[in-house]
């Protein structure tokens, strides 16, 4: 047994015994909430003091030391603040980030009554979301929508809680279930399964099961849609007018199914559903997390806030008032993602709302019971440490790798085609004329195609008239182009003026969109259309979803059928094949 085990299990025989904890069986907390578990959880809780119990109610982002692991503020906040959760962003391999995982997990072993963490990440396709090096990318999941395809949802989801558990997180927030109704917007897009709210929610069921299957609780995001927005919530507060019907019956039913799935936590939206209350955003709205998820939807699993930095929130309410107006809400968790001053002002936000009655110790107590439960039933208790020679064994694997991209190639939709693909692989000259990723882009053509192969990139998403003309002349050393746009809601005008440009050039072009499939509204006239759904808005690579685009280019196979209507011209469902 290792030190790390033999600190832990002696905690636990003096608080709950250790009969107790083995006989727990690791399940979903929703799908089989056991008695052990309850038990377990009111053991603890009825041993824990204010301030302990607030800080469960805290998930902070970690801090880096300048080895990389965590630093001593993170320490800090875990110890003496009492924090049940952590998320973490952007690590190096999965080797480092068992260890840097375990580091998280000791500290917390070596509080009062040692409570293990919940550590969590965005992994919305895939480990490699957050770990780049050694893991597996699968299709974004509007990606996953093109291929229309329970068995992909829910492999994809498999592959990537294997990874994840294996480096130690538990919780993953994914899969991100809402309905991309607004082919506008800035910060959904391409994490959604699609604008089909039946297709969304079957997706959205399978990857719940699925990821929860393998030990990582899921997280459907975010409640109670935000899929018909026109403002990033990162930047500001979006509202939403649509009726009460339409939220029943487009952007509540992924929800529906998640619930109906076993969800074992729902992550609120930082925006005005205008239909349940037009005055405060979900997040810190108790008509919409209490009235109704909890009373109307019967859901009884963990509520967690997005970040809180986010400006919707911050900008409008501020660190202290917003944890409590959460709280209040109905929130069990508050994503915490600011400095050390802002961890310590939620859990003091928490605290001293108990003391001065503005947040009863009921609530508080439903809350912690909840997290104790799942921390119960995923086996923390037992099991709280990873073994990084397994993380970097099962992350990455060449079985994961060799999925992922047979589901980006039924992923990749070609939504037209005038005799221009596939191209030849042969000899002949290409031209990679973009404003982003266009290094990789070559890469892939010349290891994939073959030939001489040209890059351009512009310097902005939106090209000048004297850009133009340079593409233009490199176009006159090629044989054929592959123009890559992309969109984050709508296209830059100097995209789509670089598309016709290369066309008037007489030569073969092919566009490949890497954000949203929207683009060819814009250049409608082009020779042959792509959609890779490879890039979200902060441009997060996908080396699956771009090898993937440039395959079918040079004579894959595509199997993607559009998730999302393109204006009048293409409807959801269309996709072409080459035979």
């Amino acid at each position: 047994m290792s030190r790390f085990r033999r600190v832990w299990m002696g905690t636990v025989a003096s608080i709950l015994g250790v009969a107790l904890i083995a006989s727990v069986q690791v399940a979903p907390a929703s799908a089989r909430k056991t008695p052990s578990c309850e038990e377990a959880a009111e053991s603890l809780l009825s041993r824990m003091t204010l301030d302990e119990k607030a800080g469960q109610m805290v998930m902070e982002v970690t801090g880096d030391a300048p080895d990389g692991m965590p630093d001593e503020k993170t320490r800090k906040v875990l110890q003496d603040y009492h924090v049940g959760s952590v998320i973490i962003y952007n690590k190096p391999a999965p080797a480092f980030m068992a260890e840097y995982n375990n580091r998280l997990q000791k500290w917390a072993s070596q509080t009062r009554l040692g409570i293990p963490l919940l550590i969590s990440a965005d992994l919305e396709f895939g480990a490699f979301q957050n770990i780049r090096r050694g893991t597996t990318a699968f299709p974004r999941q509007m990606g996953i929508g093109a291929t229309h395809s329970i068995k992909d949802a829910a492999e994809a989801a498999r592959l990537t809680a294997r990874e994840a558990r294996a480096m130690g997180f538990h919780w993953n927030f994914a899969p991100v279930a809402d309905v991309n109704t607004n082919p506008e917007n800035p910060v959904i897009g391409v994490r959604s399964f699609g604008e089909n709210p039946q297709l969304a929610a079957k997706l959205t069921a399978a990857q719940v099961r699925a990821y929860q299957k393998e030990k990582v609780m899921a997280s459907a995001k975010h409640f109670p849609g935000h899929g018909d927005t026109d403002v990033d919530s990162h930047l500001g507060l979006p509202r939403v007018g649509y009726d009460r019907k339409t939220l029943e019956t487009v952007h509540l039913l992924p929800f529906r199914a998640a619930i109906d799935a076993g969800v074992d936590s729902i992550m609120t939206a930082h925006v005005v559903v205008e239909a349940i209350d037009p005055e405060l955003p979900a997040t810190l709205s108790h008509k919409v997390l209490t009235g109704l998820l909890r009373n109307e939807m019967g859901y009884d699993g963990i509520i967690i806030t997005d970040a809180m930095t986010m400006d919707a929130i911050d900008e409008n309410w501020g660190t202290r008032e917003a944890a409590a107006m959460a709280v209040q809400a109905g929130a069990d968790v508050i994503m915490s993602t600011g400095s050390f001053e802002d961890h310590v002002e939620t859990v003091s936000a928490i605290r001293d709302g108990v003391r001065t009655g503005a947040i009863s110790e009921k609530r508080v107590n439903d809350s912690v019971r909840r997290v104790l439960r799942a921390k119960c039933e995923y086996g923390l208790f037992s099991d709280r440490y990873a073994d990084p020679k397994r993380a970097e064994r099962v992350s990455g694997h060449t079985s994961h790798r060799k999925k992922a991209d047979q589901i980006a190639r039924r992923a990749t939709t070609l939504v037209k085609n005038e005799g221009v693909l596939p191209f030849r692989r042969n000899g002949q000259t290409t031209l990679v004329a973009g404003v982003i990723q266009v290094p990789e882009a070559v890469e892939a053509v010349q290891a994939i195609g073959g030939g001489q192969v040209i890059g351009w990139q512009a310097r902005t998403h939106d090209p000048t008239a004297e850009e133009i003309q340079e593409a233009v002349r490199l176009a006159e050393q090629a044989d054929r182009i592959l123009v890559a746009t992309y969109s984050q809601s709508k296209l830059p005008p100097g995209q789509s003026e670089l598309v016709r440009a290369l066309l008037k050039t007489g030569k073969p072009v092919a566009a490949l969109s890497l954000g949203l499939p929207y683009d060819l509204a814009d250049y409608p006239e082009v020779d042959a259309y792509l959609a890779s759904y490879a890039l979200d808005r902060w441009q997060t690579p996908n080396p699956t979803a771009l090898r993937a685009a440039v395959e079918v280019i040079f004579g894959k196979q595509p199997g993607g059928r559009l998730p999302v209507t393109i204006g009048d011209l293409y409807p959801c469902g269309h996709g072409l094949r080459y035979d």
